[in-house]
């Protein structure tokens, strides 16, 4: 295992669920339209629009472009490191 330093960032993530008439959940951002997801639960949907967030993140910092999300911290991390899990009640 290697033992090297990462940089983490954390960005606060608003987001907007709605229920589907034919069932399951869509979810979007308020303030960043290219993301949203769906899913047949909300902790799926949930799942689904953190891992379309974090694929974002990663594709607008090759880009080059502006990320419309506040950025919470930044900080070294070794490894291994955790990470937050976010279930809905």
């Amino acid at each position: 295992m290697l033992n090297q330093t990462r940089k983490v960032s954390e960005y606060e993530l608003p987001i907007k669920i709605q229920p589907q008439k034919e069932g399951g959940y869509v979810i979007t951002c308020p303030n960043w339209s290219d993301c949203y997801a769906q899913g047949d639960s909300v902790d799926e949907a949930i799942l689904e629009i953190t891992a379309t967030a974090q694929s974002l993140i990663e594709l607008y910092r090759e880009e080059g472009l502006k990320i419309p999300l506040k950025k919470q911290k930044e900080k070294g991390v070794a490894n291994p490191f955790t990470v937050p899990v976010i279930v809905a009640a």
